[in-house]
């Protein structure tokens, strides 16, 4: 188990927080992906996988969430511009895969 980061005294112990952090990140990113295949499945035409307003809802509340933990809004939106694109385009290869 790493030690949270205000324990940290090496960059030792930083890699070894950050390594772990990233595999919990994938982790969650393959829990995500998971909705987006539901999603795929649960919607009834291929046009309806790409909607605008929900793209900028969800960027937006990250956005709200990081600043409320003192995190840099214009770096969670940019990092949350390529999540929510890479679902979309994920989205659309399981939507037409289903229905092959």
């Amino acid at each position: 188990m790493p030690k949270p980061p205000e324990a940290c005294t090496t960059m030792a112990e930083v890699r070894e927080g950050v390594d772990a952090l990233d595999r919990e990140l994938v982790a969650l990113l393959a829990t995500r992906f998971g909705y987006m295949r539901a999603a795929a499945r649960i919607k009834p035409t291929r046009e309806a996988v790409r909607d605008e307003e929900r793209k900028a809802s969800v960027i937006a509340a990250a956005v709200a969430e990081a600043e409320a933990q003192g995190l840099p809004g214009d770096v969670v939106a940019d990092i949350w511009e390529r999540l929510v694109e890479g679902s979309i385009a994920y989205e659309f290869t399981e939507w037409d895969r289903i229905r092959r």
